[in-house]
């Protein structure tokens, strides 16, 4: 499958796994899955796509945003929700030290006020510092904040993470936030 048509269809999927399925006349069960056949035929005023180029944008999307049920039946995204869903997720030990990517214009705002879910349901949060670039990036010129996750878990917070990889926090109090040029 041609990149940019991958890319449609996963746009389209987060917008409407995440977001808003209404749009297309989908509802979503209480932990945000959906039945793949009349995804695909609601979708289909919209967006043309077939079983096998959605499984294609599954296993092969960078971010690995979405799951398919293990019959193939019901996907889901598997996190980043704006609406109403209770995903599971697992409580994790983290590593020490994990990362966010964050646009320039908001850092002043993290180091007084810390990071907020907002209107998601957690923080997304990165293993990784290129994970962390790439996130930042998608804005235009970014920084990386490393969370101090360790001392947040010490300190009583919970951090999940999801199936694919993106750890999740309530939220990330200031006294854990370091940018890397030294800066509190």
């Amino acid at each position: 499958m041609e990149k940019v048509r991958q890319k449609k269809i996963s746009k389209a999927l987060s917008y409407w796994l995440r977001h808003n399925p209404e749009k297309i006349g989908i509802e979503l069960t209480e932990d945000g899955w959906t039945d793949v056949k009349i995804l695909i035929e609601k979708a289909s005023s919209i967006l043309l796509f077939d079983f096998n180029e959605l499984k294609h944008v599954v296993q092969n999307n960078d971010k690995k945003r979405f799951s398919l049920s293990e019959d193939f039946c019901e996907i889901r995204a598997n996190q980043g929700h704006s609406i109403d869903v209770e995903m599971k997720f697992e409580e994790v030990v983290p590593p020490r030290i994990i990362y966010h990517g964050a646009p320039v214009g908001v850092i002043d705002l993290i180091m007084k006020e810390g990071l907020k879910k907002m209107k998601r349901h957690h923080v997304h949060l990165s293993p990784d510092e290129d994970t962390a670039a790439k996130v930042g990036s998608r804005r235009g010129k970014f920084e990386i904040l490393e969370i101090e996750a360790m001392a947040m878990r010490a300190d009583g917070h919970k951090i999940y993470i999801s199936e694919n990889g993106v750890y999740l926090v309530d939220e990330v109090p200031v006294k854990y936030i370091k940018r890397q040029n030294g800066k509190r």
